[in-house]
């Protein structure tokens, strides 16, 4: 495909827009600019070749100064990967087309993170067959699978991934439900409803007598926390409050 021109007028619709439907390439270039010339035929030739899971752009930097300005581009050929809106990727100058078919195709979603993306059942099934080791795809499954009551295939579908703090979370939930103190499930049921702050409540409160079960109410509290995101304002504070419970 031939890459299309954009400009500051139609930069919004033709690149931030678009890119939160696909990736969107631009290629900050000039007419008297020899690597940009030698560069663009190469970026054609590869887009081209990924068949519509990208899009090419070139901007003009001299008519263009004040995009050229805002992304900082200092030198030319500037080639910059927008998704949603932002730049996730780039690279300065002129490059091999080895090493631009490989910046492409980090910005292309594979089939395992596209099945994952739908993620029913047989899709996060097909995902984990291509790619064993995605914890994400068989923390999706573990979770529909313990929905369906099969708890036994969960907790050895999570044991046979790289472990993360979520894949641990649920394992551990799953190991301690089978356990039957009531105090837990109540926390559990709340987690099933979405009320984590409560959850993490109970769960806190359980640890100074959990004895043989401390680990494993820890890695529960420590996976919804994972989840919740680093600058979640309940995340902050019951990391504070499961570091005082623990020592």
């Amino acid at each position: 495909m031939k890459s299309m021109d954009v400009t500051e007028q139609s930069f919004q619709a033709a690149v931030l827009d678009r890119s939160h439907q696909l990736p969107v390439v631009v290629d900050f270039w000039a007419e008297w600019c020899g690597p940009c010339r030698q560069l663009g035929p190469v970026l054609e030739r590869a887009v081209a070749q990924r068949a519509g899971k990208v899009e090419l752009a070139k901007l003009d930097v001299d008519a263009n100064q004040t995009l050229a300005r805002t992304y900082a581009v200092q030198s030319i050929p500037a080639v910059k990967a927008f998704r949603n809106g932002q730049v996730e990727a780039e690279f300065v100058g002129a490059q091999p087309p080895a090493a631009v078919e490989r910046f492409l195709d980090s910005l292309i979603p594979s089939e395992a993170d596209e099945l994952l993306a739908r993620g029913d059942e047989q899709s996060l099934r097909r995902a984990l067959e291509l790619e064993p080791s995605r914890a994400d795809a068989a923390l999706a499954l573990a979770r529909l699978l313990r929905a369906a009551g099969s708890d036994d295939e969960a907790l050895e579908l999570l044991e046979r991934v790289p472990p993360n703090f979520a894949v641990e979370g649920l394992a551990s939930q799953i190991r301690l439900e089978r356990a039957g103190d009531p105090t837990l499930k109540e926390a559990f049921d709340l987690l099933g409803q979405g009320d984590q702050a409560r959850a993490i409540d109970l769960l806190l409160e359980a640890l100074p007598s959990s004895d043989g079960s401390r680990e494993d109410i820890r890695r529960v509290i420590v996976g919804v926390l994972d989840e919740l995101g680093v600058e979640h304002p309940l995340a902050r504070e019951s990391r504070r409050r499961l570091a005082s419970a623990l020592y």
